[in-house]
C-alpha cells in the first residue's frame, strides 16, 4: 500500500536525491476528487526504473491491483515511512509538467478554499499529448527575435513592473487601430491592422515591462474575444513570437504545445481564460487580469476558486506584479484598494456624452433620444444595440390563463428563438412541440418580452434600408466594419467596430436591474461600461429605463464612487466580498455537526440552516438536503477552511449508496446562494 509520509512539506516540490544518483523514493499526489486521498503517498522507485524526477506523470498502486495516475512532488533517497510502501509502476511522462511554482499554488489554493490539490492540478495541466511532447524533448532552443521599437510614448506606468506594484486600473474605454502582427489575420490578407480596445494596448505595453527584464506575464482574461484583442495588442508590443495563449478552445495538441512553452522559461506573455492564472511560469513578473468581476472568471469547477483569488495568492507568493484592470471597478477590488493593498490608477480619456433615458411606454423599444442618436449616427458609421436576451421571445405564457410555460422535462422557461419557431427550453433545449398548459390545459402559446432577433426585425422596419445584423450566442461576431449599420447584440456579445460605434443604445436597463440577486446592480453597470467604450469618441451614448446611482455611474467619467458606495453597503450588511462565507450543503445532521464546530469561532455567524434547492448538489432530491450559510472575517478564513476540510473528510468516511450525493459539501467563497437577493 502507498504510505502518507508524516510531517513532511506539501508547500514545495523538491529532490533530496544525491547528484548522479536515482532517487530511492518518491511522494506523489495522486488524481483524485476524494477527499480523504488529498495527501503526499511515498513510493518505492524500483531498481533500474529511469526518470522518476519532481514534476513528472506517474502511474502508481492505490489499493491492491488499482492503478491510478499522479505527479512526483517530492523525490528522495531515504524513506520517511515505517510501514510497507508500493512501488511506482511507470513513468508516463519525463516531461516536468507539475512545476514547483504550480505545486505551491495549487496546495495553497486548495487549502484556502477547503478543496483538493489534485482538483486545483486538474485545471492547470492540461491532459498529455505524446507527440507534441516529442517534438518539445527534441526541440533545439533558438532565441527569440528582438522586441519591437516601442515610442517612449507608448508606454504604460513606467516601472510599474520593476517596482513590483499592485495595481487596481480604471481603463477609460474607446478603441485604436494597430498593427496586426498575431495569426488573428490570414496570412494572404493585404490588411494587416486591426482595432481593439485601448484596455488591451495599456495592459500590452505592462507586459512588455516583464518581457524586457526577462520575466514572464500572466494576462488572464474573461473570454475568447477579450482574449483576442490582448493577442493583437501583446503582438504588436513585444512580437508573436512572445506571446503563448493558453485556452480550451484550442485543439488539444495546440493547447498542450502552449502549455510546454511556458515550461521553458522564456520571456514570454501567456494569455487565456480563467485557468491562465496556473500557467507555468518561474520567473514571473506580471500577473494582471482583465475585468475581475466578471462572472466568467469564477471557476465552476471544485474547489471553485475564483481566478482573482487564485492570483491574490500566486502574487503573495512570487512577489510579482499585480494588475487588476477593468472599465468598472468591482467591488472586490475596491475592497483591496481600500485596505491598501492595491493601488488606485485611471489609464486614459474616453470623451462620449451619455444620455439617460426613462421608459414611459414600456412597449416602445427605443425612446425619442435613442431613436435620434441612432439616426444622426448611421448617416456615416455603425450603431450598436445592446439588448438584455437572445432569441426572438424569450419567455412564453399561456394564451388563456396567463401562467408562464414551462418545459415538462425541467421546468425550465419555454421561449423562442426565432418567429415561428418551435418552443424550446431555455435550459435543457428540448423541443415543446405540442405543449399544454398544465393548469387550463390550454394550447395557446403568449410570447413575452423581445429578444434580440425580434428587436432586430422591428429595428429594421423603423430604419428602412439600414442593415441589420445580430451578434449573440447563436450569432457569433467578433468584429464589424465601419460602414453604417445597426448591430443588435445581448450583453458580452458586442464586436469591435472599426473606429468605434457613433451611437451606442443601452436598452433593457429595466430588465437586467429587475433581476434579484446580490451583484445585479454592480453587474449591470460593468456591462454597460463595457458597451460604452466601444464607442467612437465623441459619440452618443443612450441608456434607457434605468435610474438611481447606476445612471451615474455611467453617466460620469468614474465608476469609482459606485463600487465605494456597493462595498459600504455590503460592508453593513455582512455580505461579499465585505465578509467570507461558507455554503454549507448536506444531509441535516451532518449539516448541524459541521456548524456546531465552526461556531467555536467567535465572529462567524450562520444564517439556515433552510431546505437546500434539488439541483445544489447532483443526485439530491427535493427536500433531501439543507444548506446553512456561515459568515466569517477574511483572517479567519484559514481556521474556516481547515475546520471545513476536516468536517467534509470526515462525512467522506462514512458509507452512502452509489449515486446518492456526499453527505456534506463545504464549498467557501459561493456566489449562488446570494444570486436571489
Amino acid at each position: 500500500m502507498p504510505a502518507e509520509p508524516d510531517g513532511l512539506p506539501s508547500g514545495a516540490i523538491a529532490s533530496e536525491t544525491a547528484p548522479g544518483g536515482e532517487p530511492g523514493y518518491a511522494r506523489v499526489v495522486v488524481d483524485s476528487r476524494l477527499p480523504q486521498l488529498d495527501r503526499l503517498f511515498e513510493y518505492r522507485v524500483p531498481p533500474g526504473m529511469t526518470g522518476v524526477e519532481p514534476g513528472v506523470r506517474v502511474r502508481v498502486p492505490l489499493r491492491g491491483d488499482r492503478m491510478t495516475a499522479g505527479w512526483v512532488v517530492e523525490t528522495a533517497d531515504a524513506r520517511a515511512w515505517e510501514g510497507e510502501v508500493a512501488d511506482v509502476e511507470k513513468v508516463v511522462s519525463p516531461v516536468p509538467v507539475l512545476q514547483p511554482e504550480v505545486w505551491a499554488l495549487a496546495r495553497a489554493v486548495a487549502d484556502r478554499a477547503a478543496g483538493g490539490a489534485a482538483d486545483v492540478l486538474r485545471v492547470a495541466i492540461p491532459g498529455r499529448q505524446a507527440r507534441v511532447e516529442k517534438q518539445w524533448l527534441a526541440r533545439e532552443r533558438s532565441p527569440l527575435p528582438a522586441l519591437p521599437a516601442l515610442a517612449e510614448s507608448e508606454a504604460v506606468l513606467p516601472r510599474l513592473v520593476e517596482d513590483r506594484r499592485r495595481v487596481a486600473i480604471e481603463c477609460a474605454g474607446g478603441v485604436a487601430e494597430v498593427v496586426d502582427l498575431s495569426d488573428a489575420i490570414d496570412s494572404g490578407a493585404t490588411n494587416r491592422t486591426a482595432w481593439v480596445g485601448r484596455w488591451a494596448i495599456a495592459l500590452a505595453a505592462i507586459a512588455r515591462q516583464a518581457v524586457e527584464r526577462g520575466e514572464q506575464a500572466i494576462m488572464v482574461v474573461p473570454d475568447h474575444r477579450d482574449q483576442r484583442q490582448l493577442r493583437i495588442a501583446l503582438s504588436a508590443a513585444i512580437g508573436s513570437e512572445r506571446v503563448v495563449e493558453l485556452d480550451a478552445r484550442q485543439k488539444n495538441p495546440e493547447r498542450y504545445r502552449g502549455f510546454l512553452r511556458c515550461i521553458d522559461g522564456d520571456p514570454v506573455a501567456i494569455i487565456g481564460p480563467r485557468s491562465a492564472v496556473y500557467a507555468p511560469a518561474a520567473n514571473l513578473g506580471l500577473l494582471a487580469i482583465w475585468e475581475d468581476g466578471d462572472p466568467l472568471l469564477s471557476e465552476p469547477l471544485a474547489p471553485w476558486v475564483h481566478a482573482r483569488d487564485a492570483a491574490l495568492v500566486r502574487q503573495s507568493q512570487s512577489g510579482c506584479a499585480l494588475v487588476l484592470a477593468g472599465h468598472a471597478r468591482s467591488s472586490d477590488a475596491e475592497r483591496l484598494v481600500e485596505l491598501g493593498f492595491l493601488e488606485h490608477e485611471r489609464l486614459g480619456a474616453h470623451r462620449v456624452r451619455v444620455l439617460p433615458s426613462a421608459l414611459t411606454d414600456d412597449s416602445r423599444r427605443v425612446p425619442a433620444v435613442a431613436f435620434r442618436a441612432a439616426k444622426e449616427a448611421l448617416a456615416t458609421q455603425p450603431v450598436l444595440v445592446q439588448v438584455a436576451r437572445p432569441g426572438h421571445a424569450p419567455g412564453l405564457r399561456c394564451g388563456d390563463c396567463g401562467v408562464r410555460a414551462r418545459c415538462t422535462s425541467c421546468a425550465g422557461p419555454l421561449g423562442r428563438s426565432a418567429r415561428g419557431a418551435v418552443p424550446s427550453c431555455r435550459l435543457c433545449g428540448r423541443l415543446a412541440a405540442a405543449w399544454r398548459c398544465q393548469s387550463c390545459h390550454g394550447t395557446t402559446l403568449t410570447e413575452v418580452g423581445r429578444g434580440s432577433t425580434r428587436i432586430a426585425e422591428e429595428l429594421g422596419r423603423a430604419f428602412p434600408g439600414v442593415p441589420v445584423m445580430v451578434a449573440d450566442g447563436e450569432h457569433e461576431r467578433l468584429t464589424v466594419d465601419a460602414k453604417p449599420r445597426l448591430v443588435v447584440a445581448t450583453r458580452g456579445a458586442e464586436p469591435i467596430a472599426d473606429g468605434g460605434y457613433g451611437a451606442v443604445l443601452l436598452l433593457d436597463g429595466d430588465a437586467l436591474l429587475s433581476r434579484e440577486g446580490l451583484r445585479v446592480a454592480e453587474e449591470a453597470v460593468r456591462q454597460w461600461a463595457t458597451a460604452r467604450a466601444l464607442a467612437a469618441d465623441g459619440a452618443t451614448v443612450v441608456l434607457t429605463g434605468a435610474g438611481g446611482t447606476t445612471v451615474t455611474a455611467i453617466t460620469g467619467d468614474t465608476t469609482v464612487p459606485f463600487a465605494k458606495a456597493e462595498l459600504a453597503e455590503r460592508r453593513s450588511l455582512r455580505f461579499p466580498p465585505a465578509v467570507r462565507t461558507a455554503s454549507v450543503v448536506g444531509h441535516p445532521d451532518a449539516v448541524a455537526e459541521a456548524i456546531e464546530v465552526l461556531g467555536v469561532l467567535e465572529h462567524l455567524d450562520v444564517l439556515g440552516p433552510v431546505p437546500a434547492p434539488a439541483d445544489v448538489v447532483k443526485g439530491s432530491r427535493e427536500g433531501e438536503l439543507e444548506r446553512a450559510i456561515a459568515r466569517f472575517a477574511y483572517a479567519d478564513g484559514a481556521r474556516v477552511a481547515g475546520i471545513a476540510r476536516g468536517r467534509v473528510l470526515a462525512a467522506a468516511a462514512r458509507p452512502r449508496k452509489p449515486g446518492a450525493p456526499p453527505r456534506l459539501r463545504i464549498r467557501l467563497d459561493d456566489p449562488e446562494p446570494f444570486d436571489g437577493l
